[in-house]
C-alpha cells in the first residue's frame, strides 16, 4: 500500500473525517491554553477541573440535558470549591485541589455506576472520538471558537498576570479577576477535549503542548505558535495510528504528543538533555 493509500483510506469514512476535525479542534483550543497553565504553574489545577466535571456530565444526561451544560457547571463548581476550601488560611491550594478533585470524580464514578444507560457512560472517561456526531462537532467548535478568541483578545493582560501578577496589579489590572478568567477558560476548554480523549486523559492535552513549546522556545509569542501546531500535527498522527493499529485513539493522541514531548526534552537546541550533558562535558578553555 502507498503511502498516499495510508492518508487516503481513512478519510473515506465519515466518523473518521469528524473525529479528525473534532481532535485538531480541541488539540489546537487545549495547546493555546498550556501555554499560560504551564508559566503560571496549574498544571495540578487542570488535572482537578478536568476530573470534576464527570459528575456533571452523568447528571446532565440523567436530565436530558446537552453534556456541555453539565461539564461546564460543575467545572465551575470544582473553581468555586478549591477557592472556598483554600480561602480559609489552613488548608494548602494542593491539598485544597487534591481533595475537591478527587471527591467531584469519585462521585461521578458512582453516578455512573448506578444511572441506567443506553449509552456506556464509560465513553466519559475514556473518550470516545470515533463516536462524534455531526451536532457534537458543532458544538465542540463553538465552545472551541469562544475559548481561543477570548485567548487571544485577553492575551497581553493574561501574558502579564502569569509573569508578574504584582506589575499587573500597579498598571490597573485585576490579578484575582483574570485568574478567574482562566480557570474559567480551562473548565471551557476541558469540556472541548472531554469527547476527545475522555476524562481521565485531557490534563495531558492541557499541559503537554505547552510543556513541549517551552523547550524549545524561550519567546512566549512562540510558544502560542509551536504548541498548536505540535499539538494538532500529533493529533491527526495519533487518530492515524488508532484507524491502522485498531487501538484507542485518545490515547494514542497523547501517546503521541508525550513522545514528542520526549524528544525534545532530550533533544531541544538549547534546553535538552543530550545537548547540556555534551555542553558540560566540554573542556573549559583557559
Amino acid at each position: 500500500m502507498s503511502p498516499i493509500d495510508l492518508i487516503l483510506e481513512p478519510l473515506q469514512y465519515e466518523f473518521m473525517v469528524r473525529a479528525l476535525l473534532t481532535t485538531v479542534i480541541a488539540a489546537v483550543v487545549c495547546a493555546l491554553l498550556s501555554c499560560w497553565l504551564v508559566l503560571v504553574g496549574w498544571s495540578l489545577m487542570g488535572d482537578a477541573v478536568s476530573h470534576a466535571v464527570l459528575p456533571g456530565v452523568v447528571l446532565a444526561y440523567v436530565v436530558g440535558a446537552p453534556f456541555a451544560v453539565g461539564a461546564l457547571v460543575f467545572g465551575f463548581l470544582a473553581v468555586a470549591l478549591i477557592g472556598a476550601v483554600r480561602g480559609t488560611g489552613r488548608i494548602k491550594e494542593d491539598a485544597a485541589i487534591g481533595i475537591v478533585f478527587t471527591t467531584l470524580f469519585a462521585l461521578g464514578l458512582v453516578l455512573v455506576s448506578v444511572t441506567p444507560s443506553h449509552t456506556d457512560l464509560n465513553h466519559i472517561v475514556f473518550g470516545n472520538v470515533l463516536g462524534v456526531s455531526s451536532a457534537d462537532l458543532v458544538q465542540i467548535g463553538v465552545l472551541a471558537g469562544i475559548a481561543a478568541v477570548i485567548l487571544v483578545i485577553k492575551r497581553r493582560d493574561l501574558t502579564l498576570f502569569a509573569f508578574d501578577p504584582a506589575h499587573a496589579f500597579a498598571i490597573g489590572l485585576s490579578p484575582s479577576l483574570l485568574g478567574a478568567l482562566l480557570l474559567g477558560l480551562l473548565a471551557l476548554t476541558a469540556v472541548v477535549a472531554l469527547q476527545v480523549v475522555g476524562v481521565i486523559l485531557v490534563v495531558a492535552m492541557l499541559i503537554i503542548p505547552g510543556a513541549t513549546a517551552r523547550l524549545l522556545t524561550d519567546r512566549f509569542s512562540r510558544m502560542l505558535l509551536l504548541a498548536p501546531v505540535i499539538s494538532a500535527t500529533c493529533s491527526v498522527a495519533g487518530i492515524y495510528l488508532s484507524y491502522w493499529l485498531n487501538a484507542s485513539p485518545g490515547g494514542l493522541v497523547v501517546v503521541t504528543q508525550g513522545a514528542v514531548f520526549a524528544l525534545a526534552y532530550l533533544l531541544s537546541p538549547r534546553h535538552g538533555l543530550l545537548v547540556r550533558l555534551v555542553t558540560s562535558r566540554r573542556p573549559v578553555e583557559a
